[in-house]
């Protein structure tokens, strides 16, 4: 067994397998073709000096190698240099293109190609090319690359067999002109011919490599390439003129404020009545109460207490409240399960339809004056999935500030899907005045945060550079695969720490430290947030999982404003395990502390507030008029932003982040 080092990436290597690596700017649907070669069964490796993962798995007896998604090979920032290293010790480039937009994407090719290394292109989306009205002119773009070139549509799976047929007609194509006799001065200074490329194009790392000096020849040899792709596109490309079809209008209203803000409201409300009361309230009855409740639960704890009394200590922990066999079961799979498929399953179709970049673009304006841009819409939007993943997906923005940023307001004030699920269905039965609120609060607070991150953190927010994929109708196919993987991985990440959790809170009950930890709790939670003292318990199961404490109060009686009081704070609460992990992965230790602790703060300070607020305005338990309550929860949300604009004109102007 071998290794691919791939400069300090370790990957097993059966003796005598080849490197496949696929490569592609962004969009192009690498990931199709990267799962239909090697199946489900895939690993990850954290790349050295990063804190990317690269994705790989086995194609019979070789290797796979996903990389980013980029526009060129170079050391500008990790994805591409990542992807340079990759290429340049592959056995095989499949490179993934759009027919759509052919004239950007051949930029990267070429590049490729004059590395020297085997290539064969995919030449994928044609079906939305015929839609645009292109038409390519595949045997002569292949002729003009020296490449196979093969015809795909990978959502469909047209193509992808005779992709496979064609790798092994892979070749190194046919290089910029003028290029090879430029390369010949730097012959066996460098260990190949992709590395002495990029030398010339004065790419510092490869250089330092070598003890060479950067060359000065990058914009030379980048017009020459443009020049040559621009020649290309010309002869193999035939665009017929066609009006605006209604995806493209669309497509375009979903960008404009105008049009597109209310068009976001409806796709949010149309997922809010499919999740928050068809789910949350009639799936959610039937699973919870009917199968788990009626059948499941009665049926352990009969089995169970044939061998263990259920008031003994065993018995407590295993069929009691909070029992690994009954409470947590019930939970993952009678509440949070059908929950946590319908948020991943929207999350799937406003990704595969194209619908996820177009609200970056919409809300790039809003989260520009938080410190961030619209890009950071993306993990926000997955956080409502996993506020894990979405950690690991800040890696996409462009600079540290933005990434501290994003982490914090995640690990703050986006509850994960299963968190959420259980909210939707507690508001739901309360009234629209409760949801009004309380949506108004936690968006208060992510406004007040970063706000304030803005002005303290050096620097500006970057500009907004992202692709705007097609608007295309989701294959149903995709999207129920991807809901159901990503449903697993939930099932599989949750379910140990639901049984920890579960676990903990019954030795704790049968110890007698869950009534000393309540009444230790007591100030805050009776005290200030006016819940009632068993509300500890929740609380401290979601240490373990916020939505674990979320489905905690779910089971206990509480007034409409204790429940709207009880949301706000478990919302806000500390990041669960698997999230703090991650955090202290990608952040410094003692920032992840910080975010810890900032998280409890205010949490149980807006909880606190809110109940104070509205019970100073002289509302009763059982009913609340939001008007005076967003009046106040607006000044102090106006205040903080005015002291933020007053804390960012001191800031120095020459600190840049």
């Amino acid at each position: 067994m071998g290794h691919c080092h791939c400069a300090g990436l370790k990957i097993e290597m059966p003796p005598g397998a080849r490197r496949i690596v696929l490569a592609g700017n962004p969009n192009t649907g690498k990931s199709v073709f990267f799962h239909h070669l090697t199946g489900i069964y895939t690993e990850v490796s954290n790349y050295p000096g990063t804190t990317l993962d690269i994705i790989y798995g086995r194609y019979g007896h070789d290797v796979v190698i996903d990389t980013p998604g980029v526009y060129g090979l170079s050391s500008f920032n990790d994805e591409e240099r990542i992807a340079r290293d990759i290429i340049l010790s592959a056995d095989l480039v499949i490179n993934v293109v759009s027919a759509a937009y052919l004239e950007r994407d051949l930029f990267l090719t070429q590049q490729i190609i004059d590395t020297g290394v085997p290539v064969v292109v995919a030449l994928n989306m044609m079906d939305e090319a015929r839609k645009m009205g292109v038409e390519v002119d595949v045997e002569r773009l292949s002729h003009l690359l020296g490449v196979p070139v093969v015809p795909t549509v990978a959502v469909k799976k047209e193509g992808l067999e005779l992709l496979k047929e064609k790798m092994g007609e892979a070749r190194p194509g046919n290089p910029t002109p003028g290029l090879p006799e430029e390369l010949e001065s730097l012959r066996g200074r460098v260990d190949s011919q992709g590395e002495a490329l990029l030398v010339l194009e004065g790419d510092p790392v490869v250089a330092g490599r070598h003890g060479l000096e950067p060359g000065n020849r990058r914009e030379e040899i980048y017009r020459r390439r443009r020049e040559r792709v621009n020649e290309i596109c010309r002869l193999v490309v035939r665009e017929a003129r066609r009006h605006a079809g209604f995806g493209q209008a669309l497509g375009m209203w979903t960008i404009r404020p105008l049009t597109g803000i209310p068009l976001l409201a409806l796709a949010l409300w149309v997922a809010y009545k499919v999740i928050g009361t068809f789910v949350a309230g009639t799936v959610v009855d039937f699973t919870e109460g009917t199968v788990m409740q009626g059948i499941y639960e009665p049926a352990v704890r009969g089995f169970v207490a044939r061998f263990i009394p259920a008031s003994s200590a065993p018995g407590t922990i295993l069929i009691g409240d909070y029992g690994l066999l009954t409470m947590t079961v019930t939970y993952l799979l009678g509440l949070l399960l059908p929950l946590v498929a319908g948020f991943y399953f929207f999350l799937s179709l406003f990704e595969d339809s194209g619908y996820l970049p177009r609200i970056a673009v919409l809300s790039d304006r809003l989260l520009t004056s938080i410190g961030l841009n619209g890009k950071a819409v993306i993990p926000l939007i997955l956080g409502f999935g996993c506020v894990t993943m979405a950690t690991i997906t800040t890696r996409l923005l462009s600079t540290e500030r933005e990434r501290r940023i994003a982490i914090f307001l995640l690990s703050l004030t986006i509850p994960c899907s299963a968190q959420m699920g259980v909210i939707a269905a507690m508001l739901t039965g309360l009234g629209p005045q409760y949801i009004l609120v309380y949506s108004l609060v936690i968006l208060s607070v992510l406004v007040m945060a970063g706000t304030l991150l803005s002005a303290l953190l050096p620097g500006e927010s970057a500009n907004l550079l992202i692709d705007l994929p097609p608007l295309r109708p989701p294959r149903l196919e995709n999207v129920l695969q991807k809901t159901l993987t990503r449903t697993y991985h939930f099932l599989k990440e949750a379910a140990p720490l639901f049984a920890l959790g579960s676990l903990a809170i019954g030795i704790f009950q049968v110890t007698g430290l869950l009534d000393v930890l309540q009444r230790l709790l007591a100030p805050l939670t009776v005290g200030w947030l006016n819940l009632p003292r068993e509300a500890a318990t929740a609380f401290i199961m979601g240490i373990v999982r916020r939505d674990f404490g979320a489905a905690g109060l779910y089971s206990m009686s509480l007034s409409p404003l204790q429940t709207l009081v009880a949301l706000v704070t478990i919302t806000l609460f500390v990041p669960c395990i698997a999230s703090m992990l991650v955090i202290l992965k990608e952040r410094p230790k003692w920032e992840g502390v910080l975010i810890w602790f900032a998280s409890w703060a205010t949490s149980f300070f807006t909880g606190g507030l809110v109940s104070r607020l509205a019970r100073a305005l002289g509302h009763s338990a059982e009913t609340i008029q939001p008007a005076p309550v967003l009046l106040g929860l607006a000044a102090l949300t106006l205040a903080v932003i005015a002291l933020s604009h007053a804390l960012r004109r001191l800031k120095p102007s020459n600190i840049t982040g």
